[in-house]
This record gives structure tokens, C-alpha cells and sequence, in this order.
């Protein structure tokens, strides 16, 4: 590297770039080659240059030119990036200024100039530039003029921390300097390396945000009259979340002091009306947040209400929570169907554009779900339920109660137990009584009934009145047992019991008898004698035939019947410890069956040997006649056949119709009549039913 040029033209071009004349015009003489030397003395920044032109001349001589202009030697490496630089300056420009063109010229072009002592510049690639010692700026960047030259300053930042603010300062940086910003973490200061021009932009910005945080913020207090400052902090904190809460800005807070009742606002003044507004709106006289409700219950029970309703305001309450944790974060706003997506932070106070309208509380006067505050109870001595909360949950809990508490449908159950003989043209009970049955159901008869007008209309039992048939609950027992039946000689009616249940409650039928079965012996010593004493503990035992039905009623009126049957017999005796014991031979079935109202279902199969002996008396002499008569030993084939037949009842006075024609049987059929209606009035009777004793 060297500050001679062996180029006589350069050496023109110098000379006349000294006067202030076209180096592009000139012309070299025809000399021998000249040799530029520097002096020592310092060329006047202040002296005026006529004017400065060059056109696409090469590096060596914009070097030159700044060598000249500097009065130091100019340093450089072999290889620097080649272009034509063009600069014209028409007008008389300060030598200090001209430098300064040159050098933004340079820059332009990838080229960066760093100052070596007072005697030397070094000149190398931009990107190098960093690392090569670029000048320091001690004081301001703008104590400088503004030009493409790099240097180096320091920035301290007082208010603001470097971490945070250099990632916002790399989009400024001027591209190709090669990464210039170094952050001092520990003094809270960037070494930054740019351009002077954009060295100055940067000191801009930092001295326009690095001030405190409350700058421009102003507290405001806000005295309550009817509601509480911490209540109403968090009823605004509800209300401004998600985008609302970044269009006030971080610096905004609102916080509560319960001692003297305020709400203590640090903001924009600005923004004040708005918190007027939407404070003096909330700040109003209202109902407690929670209060006491007893609802009465007319059909349902109290305790089966309240745990339905505490189970499911305990699930929506986990299912909103649940949701919320998942789907929606401190500064997101939920929409239904889109993803969350995270709002970006707004730094800085922020005036506040939205105003108050009617709509923004009037989303806060009712909810579909219920609050945290609910409790829910009941009190089983006047059958209500106490629920606990706010407004919103009394009116949802009401909305339930009233669709919840209503009539259950009833059902009437008839039965008919029938203990039937087989003989041996009959292989099943059904077949003896000549039935037709079809998937559990009674379809029809085979024999005397179809005569007697007896009928089936889809599974329903008809029955001949006045001309026409008439279907509808009449004696299932009566009919079935007794004029239906081709061989009723051979059948034994055992029960024909009719009792009422409501949808899902259980009605349970039982036939038979208890017995007693002992369960457990203690053995203790006589008092003064020789022996022991044994005492047995006793125990009654259910033997018979048991039969329990739930049915599900279907508003089309189809019952769903869950029918479980329950038979036990004693089958014969064991001794245990000397004490007698029954054996007990038990049969159980279960059958889902569903049926329509009035329909009669047939459940048998349940068949047994039973032994039977009778003796013919032979003279009228009792004992002898006794001894010399007949006698004769049976085995027979018994089975088991019960009828069922449902009817839901319609909460009419038709649903009275089969009781009242039992009472019409009775012989104190009037005043079991005047009994039930005080308003009833006897019918007399007539002479021939007096006569007849009717």
C-alpha cells in the first residue's frame, strides 16, 4: 500500500480536482510520470472548492481525491470492491463538507472508511468496517454532520431495558455493516455501528422513548356510593379483557382500595370519560349478588330434585372451567369456531376510542349458565327445594323445577295367577286353556269365547255391551278365569290382585305364605343343674310366588314392562342339628316386554308334579264305611300361568270405571258410593229388589 500513484492521469486528475475542473475532460500531458506526495500540512476545512466533477472514475482515484482533501495517507488492501463513481458539485462546497460527500460516496458503494491516528485513514470493505475500529463518537451523533461515513457510539438507555429494545432497533440498521450492535447487558448500553446519518436516527428514537413508563399518566380516584371497589375492579377487569384491555394499553391500571371504598385509575387523561362513564353505570344501587329462593314441589320429591340439580350445575360449572383453561389465555379473545390466537401488545398509554352504548352491559343482564355462587338443597319435611345464588341462577333453576316437577303417567297392573291341570292332551297350560299367544301377548281364544263375542283387536281385549263391543279395563280375572276358559273345571284362580305404579317405580306381587326357618341355635349351662339350654333363632320366610314390575311409559302409550319372577315351593324337609329344615326350590326369570295399553300378556312355562289322594266313604257308618270305601292316588302335572295386563290411566274419571264396577258387586254398594262422594244419593230400591234381598 502506498500514497504514490503510477498513473500520470490520476496524477492530472488530481491537479484538477485541486482547481475545481472536469476530471473528466482532461486530458494528460505529454510528460513524464509525476509523483503526488502529501505535505504536512493540513489542508483548511473551511476553505471554499470552486467545484468538484468526476464521472466514472475508478476507486484509485476517488481515493485520491480523498487523500488530497484529508491530508492524511490513505491505507488499503490490494482487492477493493471496483465501480465507477460519478460526483458532481456545481457550486462551492467547504473542503469539510466535500470529505464528507466522498465518503458518503464511498459507503454508497460498499466501501468504508476508519480513521488511523491523525495521519492515516484505513479503507476496506463496509462490512468490516466493525472490526477494523470505525471512529468513536464521544458526545452526540449530531455534533457531526449527517453522511454515509461509519462509526461507533455508545447509547445509554436510562428507562428502557437494552434486551428488549435492540431486537426492535435491527429492522434501522443500514444492511451489509455486519451485524453492528453490541448489547451491554450488564451497563444497560448498545455499541452500535452505522452510518453517521443513521447513527442520528437511532439517538432520535432512544431519546423519544427512553422515559419513564408513567410519563404522560395521571391518577384519577373514583369514590363509590352503592357498590363495592373490589367487586366493581373485578366486574371491569371482566369487561375490558382480551382486545378491549390492549386498546387501553399496558400502562393502564385500575386497582381497588376497600378501606375507603375507591377505585384508584392510573391512565391516559384521555381516557378519563371513558371510565367515567362506565363507572357511574356500575356504580348503582342493586339487588344482593346472591339471595335465598324456596320452590315448593307438587309431584316430584325434594331430594330426588336436589340431586339432580346439584349434579348438573356441579358438570356445567366443571365444563365451563375446563374450557376456559384451555381455550382462552390473559390477553385472547375466544370466537367460537376460530382458533385463539394471541393479541399482540400494545406499548405505551393509549386513548381509549370506544364509548359506553346499552349493549355492552346489557350482554351482563342474563346468562344461560350458572355462577360459582349456587347451592342447591333440599327440605324434606315440607318437600321444596332452596336454592342459593344470583338472579340469573333462580330463574334457571325455576326453569328446570317447572319442567321437572310434573305428573309422572300411571299405570294400572292387573294380575292373574292361575294354577292349571294338565292331562295328557295338554303338553302346556296355554294349550289346556286354549289361548293364543304370540310373543308374550294374548291374541285370542280357542273355544267358547269366540262364540261368546269375546274379541282381539290388535293384542286388546273386547267384549260384547249393549249390541257393540267395548273395549276397555273390565275383569281380567273374571273373563279369563273364568267364562273364557273351554276347560275352567281344570283351573284354580290362586290371586287376581290390581295395583297402580307411576313410570319407573317398581310394583311388586306376592302369592304365598311365610315360614319359619331357623337361622341360629345358642347353647348355654343350666343355672344349678347338670345340661344345657338351647334357645333358636327364628327368622320368616317368604314362600310363594313374587312377582316385580317396572314399567317405562311411552307418550305414545306403549308400556315397557322389566318383569322379574320370583317362585319358590317347599320341595321337602332336612334335619340339621336336630331341628327341621325346608328345602326351598326357587325359579327366577327376568323379561323385557313391551305392550300397549290394554294389552294382556301371558308369562308361563312353570310346571311341577303334584300327588293328590281321595277316598269314597262306603255306607253311612263314618269310620266303617271309611274303611271298606274306594280310595284312590293321583300324580298330576301342574303348571303355573300369570296373566299381566296394563293400562295407563289417563288421570280422568274413566280410570275409575273398573273399581266402580267392583263396587256394583257389593251388597253395600251404596254406601261404600256415599262414602267416597258425600254428594252421592242412594237410588231406592225397588220392591222386587227388597223382595229379593238386591
Amino acid at each position: 500500500m502506498t500514497s504514490r500513484f503510477p498513473s500520470l492521469r490520476l496524477a492530472v486528475c488530481l491537479l484538477l480536482l485541486s482547481t475545481g475542473l472536469d476530471a473528466q475532460t482532461a486530458a494528460p500531458p505529454e510528460a513524464a510520470p509525476a509523483k503526488a506526495t502529501v505535505t504536512d500540512t493540513k489542508p483548511n476545512p473551511d476553505e471554499l472548492i470552486p467545484s468538484f466533477k468526476i464521472s466514472g472514475l475508478p476507486i484509485d482515484g476517488v481515493l485520491a481525491a480523498l487523500e488530497m482533501h484529508t491530508g492524511r495517507s490513505i491505507l488499503r488492501p490490494a482487492a477493493l470492491q471496483t465501480a465507477e463513481y460519478t460526483l458532481v458539485i456545481d457550486r462551492p462546497i467547504p473542503r469539510a463538507e466535500l470529505v464528507v460527500a466522498i465518503e458518503t460516496l464511498l459507503a454508497l458503494n460498499q466501501i468504508g472508511v476508519a480513521p488511523l491516528g491523525e495521519r492515516f485513514l484505513k479503507v476496506i470493505n463496509i462490512g468490516q468496517v466493525k472490526t477494523e475500529a470505525p471512529e468513536m463518537i464521544a458526545g452526540s451523533a449530531f455534533d457531526q454532520a449527517a453522511s454515509g461515513k461509519i462509526a461507533t457510539k455508545v447509547f445509554q438507555f436510562d428507562f428502557l431495558r437494552v434486551n428488549e429494545f435492540v431486537p426492535q432497533l435491527q429492522g434501522l440498521l443500514t444492511p451489509g455493516v455486519g451485524g453492528g450492535v453490541v448489547i451491554l447487558e450488564k451497563t444497560n448500553a448498545a455499541l452500535v455501528t452505522d452510518s453517521v446519518s443513521n447513527l442520528q436516527r437511532i439517538e432520535s428514537l432512544i431519546k423519544a422513548l427512553d422515559r419513564p413508563a408513567t410519563s404522560g399518566l395521571n391518577p384519577k380516584f373514583y369514590s363509590l356510593k352503592s357498590a363495592k371497589a373490589s367487586d366493581l375492579v373485578n366486574k371491569l377487569r371482566t369487561i375490558l379483557s382480551g382486545t378491549l384491555q390492549s386498546q387501553l394499553g399496558t400502562s393502564t391500571t385500575y386497582n381497588a382500595d376497600d378501606r375507603t371504598n375507591q377505585i384508584i385509575l392510573i391512565a391516559d387523561p384521555r381516557q378519563y370519560p371513558f371510565f367515567d362513564e362506565l363507572i357511574a353505570k356500575l356504580d348503582v344501587k342493586a339487588d344482593p349478588n346472591t339471595r335465598n329462593e324456596v320452590i315448593y314441589l307438587k309431584h316430584a320429591a325434594a331430594k330426588d330434585v336436589s340431586t339432580l340439580l346439584t349434579q348438573l350445575v356441579t358438570g356445567q360449572t366443571n365444563a365451563a372451567q375446563k374450557t376456559s383453561a384451555q381455550s382462552v389465555r390473559p390477553g385472547q379473545i375466544a370466537v367460537p369456531g376460530q382458533p385463539v390466537a394471541p393479541q399482540p401488545a400494545v406499548a405505551g398509554p393509549q386513548p381509549a376510542t370506544m364509548t359506553l352504548t346499552g349493549p355492552v352491559l346489557g350482554e351482563m343482564a342474563g346468562s344461560n349458565e350458572f355462577s360459582t355462587l349456587v347451592t342447591v338443597t333440599y327440605d324434606e319435611r315440607s318437600n321444596a327445594v332452596i336454592v342459593s345464588g344470583t338472579g340469573d341462577d333462580i330463574r334457571l333453576i325455576k326453569e328446570l323445577v317447572d319442567k321437572i316437577d310434573i305428573i309422572l303417567a300411571q299405570v294400572r297392573l292387573e294380575v292373574v295367577i292361575a294354577e292349571v291341570t294338565l292331562d295328557d292332551n295338554s303338553s302346556t297350560g296355554i294349550s289346556s286353556l286354549g289361548l293364543k299367544v304370540d310373543g308374550d301377548k294374548l291374541v285370542g281364544f280357542a273355544g267358547s269365547a269366540t262364540s261368546a263375542g269375546v274379541a282381539f283387536n290388535n293384542g286388546i281385549l273386547t267384549r260384547p255391551s249393549a249390541g257393540k263391543l267395548v273395549s276397555g279395563p273390565w275383569d281380567l280375572a273374571a273373563e279369563i278365569g273364568l267364562t273364557t276358559t273351554p276347560r275352567k273345571n281344570a283351573t284354580n284362580i290362586l290371586s287376581s290382585p290390581s295395583i297402580t305404579t307411576t313410570h319407573n317405580k317398581e310394583a311388586v306381587f306376592f302369592f304365598g305364605e311365610t315360614r319359619p326357618v331357623i337361622s341360629g341355635s345358642t347353647s348355654s349351662p343350666n343355672t344349678g343343674t347338670t345340661g344345657l339350654t338351647t334357645q333358636s333363632s327364628v327368622t320368616q320366610t317368604e314362600i310363594g310366588t313374587t312377582i316385580t314390575v317396572k314399567p317405562l311409559i311411552g307418550n305414545d302409550g306403549s308400556v315397557q314392562l322389566d318383569i322379574k319372577q320370583d317362585i319358590s315351593e317347599v320341595t321337602g324337609e332336612v334335619k340339621i342339628d336336630a331341628n327341621t329344615q325346608y328345602i326351598i326350590g326357587k325359579r327366577k326369570t327376568t323379561s323385557y316386554v313391551t305392550a300397549s295399553s290394554g294389552q294382556i300378556l301371558v308369562l308361563a312355562g312353570y310346571q311341577k308334579n303334584k300327588d293328590s289322594r281321595s277316598t269314597s266313604r262306603f255306607g253311612p257308618i263314618p269310620f266303617i264305611g271309611d274303611l271298606l270305601g274306594a280310595r284312590s292316588n293321583n300324580k298330576n302335572r301342574i303348571e303355573l300361568v300369570i296373566f299381566l295386563r296394563p293400562v295407563v290411566l289417563t288421570n280422568t274419571a274413566r280410570d275409575n270405571d273398573e273399581a266402580m264396577r267392583r263396587i256394583d258387586t257389593l251388597d253395600q254398594k251404596e254406601l261404600v258410593k256415599q262414602r267416597l262422594d258425600p254428594a252421592y244419593v242412594p237410588q231406592k230400591k225397588t220392591i222386587v229388589e227388597q223382595v229379593l234381598g238386591k
